[in-house]
């Protein structure tokens, strides 16, 4: 089976490299390839130019205005030609390692989806050596999840991971309509609301600051709640 990697990008000209790379070397399970997608949403830094100095390595789509996240990733869907989508963020908070652990429940035909949890086992600690990066995005990420159990009538864990792998018919036929973050709910209501499972397995994820270009913020969390409740009562 052919795995497609979407991976959107926009101004990350600090890991694009180091993310490429590993995705590059990573390997997957037996009878497992990949193909490479990359989406520059109208990056405004350098990272178009070191994408254009890899590009022998993968497919690269170009957006001319910055359109966001859940747009770059339709588009690079256009572009794809595998069994399975995977989206991998462009920045090192999640690690390609990760992929044995994501592809191995797609080796059974009946499952679907498959998503990467951060929330299992993750206790929130506000001080000592493990203390909880980013405490307000783990309750933003909790409550969100908690929403998505209560409107869907699953449980899942962790609603808001960058970390989905979705096959490719399954995909196409959720119409995907989110521009930015919005994606990540979008995403989880239409699977849900088509009776489909989601598998998840433990990732590790290591999260940056504000000051180190992490995007997404509180009015996300608002768009989210909105994108949720709205999928609930229409397609």
């Amino acid at each position: 089976m052919k795995v497609s990697i979407i991976i959107p990008v926009y101004n990350e000209e600090r890991t694009i490299a180091k993310i490429l790379k590993k995705v590059f070397l990573v390997k997957l399970p037996p009878r497992f390839t990949k193909e490479i997608v990359v989406v520059n949403d109208a990056s405004s830094d350098k990272t178009l130019a070191i994408l254009k100095s890899h590009k022998s390595k993968f497919k690269l789509i170009n957006h001319f205005v910055n359109l966001g996240k859940g747009a770059a990733i339709v588009t690079g869907f256009k572009h794809t030609t595998g069994d399975i989508i995977l989206i991998q963020d462009a920045d090192l908070e999640y690690d390609p390692a990760d992929y044995i652990r994501l592809l191995k429940p797609l080796q059974k035909s009946h499952v679907q989806v498959v998503y990467g949890s951060r929330l299992i086992d993750y206790p929130l600690q506000l001080y000592g050596p493990k203390k909880t990066p980013l405490p307000f995005h783990w309750l933003a990420n909790k409550v969100l999840t908690a929403l998505t159990n209560f409107l869907y009538g699953q449980s899942v864990t962790d609603m808001e991971t960058g970390y989905k792998v979705i096959r490719t018919n399954l995909f196409r036929s959720l119409n995907i309509q989110a521009r930015r973050f919005d994606f990540e709910p979008e995403v989880t209501a239409k699977i849900l609301k088509k009776g489909f499972k989601i598998i998840e397995v433990p990732i590790e994820v290591k999260p940056r600051s504000y000051q180190e270009g992490k995007k997404i913020g509180w009015k996300d969390g608002l768009i989210a709640i909105w994108t949720l409740i709205k999928f609930r009562f229409i397609d």
